[in-house]
Order: structure tokens, then sequence, then C-alpha cells
């Protein structure tokens, strides 16, 4: 049965709203075919506390948490979770590091304490979490101008291309709406590649970190791929600096993204 629509809680964002916490992480609550998932937890428990304020039971009312990336601000806040399905690629529990002063960005919890305190599941390839929404698993990244440095190293000083960064597809009225943590992996690259996994051309949406620090030439290409593929929303996030969420508003007139907002699409 296909969805007629689905509603995004930002429960963790960069940037506060109202009456709302903020720090630097991201959190979403989606609920599709009478479901909630919860996509990323942000670094500490703020999620929890602005679910809280919504009257959002986390507990007791979400089964199943996707990780997007194994990096602190998406994934520490799972320290305040249990007994629930997780699921997020296999390389998620790395040891990683910023190659300009070592200092780690890796998640607190590790693979073993993930098993022992949830229903782990670890997988590089796509899964159906409902009758609408996709784990995307591990992208291809495929265009010349995404995904080309890394500012990231491994414990064993490799560059770390961050290869577990995934992302979300819903299928809502026969369109796309997709849902990213930080987009590592490069967000015209996860938008090719949910198009292959759900079989639907069309993208109505693309909501949250969209890794984008300047107005440069990934950038600029990014917009012309929005352009391209007729995007009626585009909501940049997170981990999208000023510079490029300017060039954004300027040719999309975007919302900023603020914790406590509730989007329907």
């Amino acid at each position: 049965m296909q969805a007629e629509n689905m509603t995004i809680t930002i429960l963790t964002e960069n940037v506060a709203g109202g009456k709302f916490l903020a720090e630097h992480g991201l959190s979403y609550l989606i609920e599709i075919d009478e479901e909630q998932i919860l996509f990323d937890t942000g670094h500490s428990d703020v999620f929890l506390q602005n679910a809280g304020k919504l009257k959002i039971d986390i507990g007791n009312d979400v089964n199943k948490v996707v990780l997007s990336h194994g990096h602190w601000d998406h994934g520490d806040g799972l320290i305040h979770l249990s007994n629930k399905q997780l699921f997020t690629h296999p390389a998620s529990f790395s040891k990683r590091f910023r190659k300009a002063d070592h200092t780690p960005v890796g998640l607190k919890i590790s693979r073993k304490q993930a098993l022992q305190n949830f229903d782990l599941t670890e997988s590089s390839t796509s899964l159906k979490l409902s009758n609408n929404l996709y784990f995307l698993g591990e992208i291809p990244r495929k265009n010349n101008f995404e995904s080309l440095t890394t500012d990231f190293m491994l414990a064993d000083g490799t560059d770390d291309f961050i290869v577990d960064d995934t992302a979300l597809a819903a299928i809502v009225n026969n369109q796309l709406v997709v849902i990213t943590g930080c987009s590592h992996s490069g967000i015209c690259n996860i938008c090719e590649y949910a198009k292959i996994v759900t079989g639907i051309k069309e993208i109505r949406a693309v909501i949250g970190g969209f890794h984008l620090k300047k107005q440069d030439v990934q950038t600029q290409n990014t917009i012309k791929y929005f352009q391209k593929n007729k995007v009626e929303i585009v909501l940049p996030s997170h981990c999208t600096a000023l510079p490029a969420l300017a060039q954004f508003y300027q040719t999309f007139t975007t919302t900023q993204v603020k914790t406590g907002m509730t989007i329907r699409f």
C-alpha cells in the first residue's frame, strides 16, 4: 500500500526552535506506514528532552532506530536507548579520527555494547524498513564532484571516506523523499541510489545534512542536480555551512530546519 503522507519531527538539530534545545547533531522522528522510526540520535539526550516536550514517547512507541553513520554527533545518543532494533552499516563502529588534530570522531558505543543493548542489524545493502521506507545501505559514489577528499582517518592512519554513510528513502504519493544524516557519500550520489533502490525516479523532497561548506563547484553542481530533477522541497541542515545554505536559499527559498519543527510530506 502506498503512503499518502509522512511526518518528520526534528528532535535534534544545530539550530534551536522556540523552547526546544539544540546541539551539534541530528535526530529525526519519522512517522510513516503507521510506524515511528528514529533516524539518528544526536550526541546527548537532547533528542529525548525535545521529544518529551512534544509528548513523544521514544521509549515505548519507537521500535526501530537507524544510524546514518558512525560519527559521535549522530550516534552517541544511542547510550540513552536500549531494547530496540538498530540498523546501520557494519563499518559504523570503526575507530576514526580527524586528520588535523587526531581527535576521535567515532561512536562511544562499541559493537559489543550495541549487540548487548539492541537487536542489531548491520547491512551494507539496502533494507526495507516498512512498506514505503528504505534503508539505503552503502552508497555507490559515481559522480565526479562528491566525496573526493576526506578530513578523517582510521586508526591505522589510512583515509576514512566513511563508507558507512547512508540515508533513508521514503515513497510518498509515488514520489521520493530522501532523508540524510551527513551525506559524506554525496547527496547527489545518495539521491541517485535512492532511485535505484526504490524504483521511483521523481524526487519531491530532500532533507538533512548535505556536508557542503562553501559556495564552490560541489555546491553549485548539487543545486544544478536538484534543479534538473525538479526537486520541490530542499531542506539542507546540520552540517551544511552558512555559505552553502545561503546559496540554497537564493535558489530554492528554503526553510531553516530547527528543533521542534514538524514537517509533513
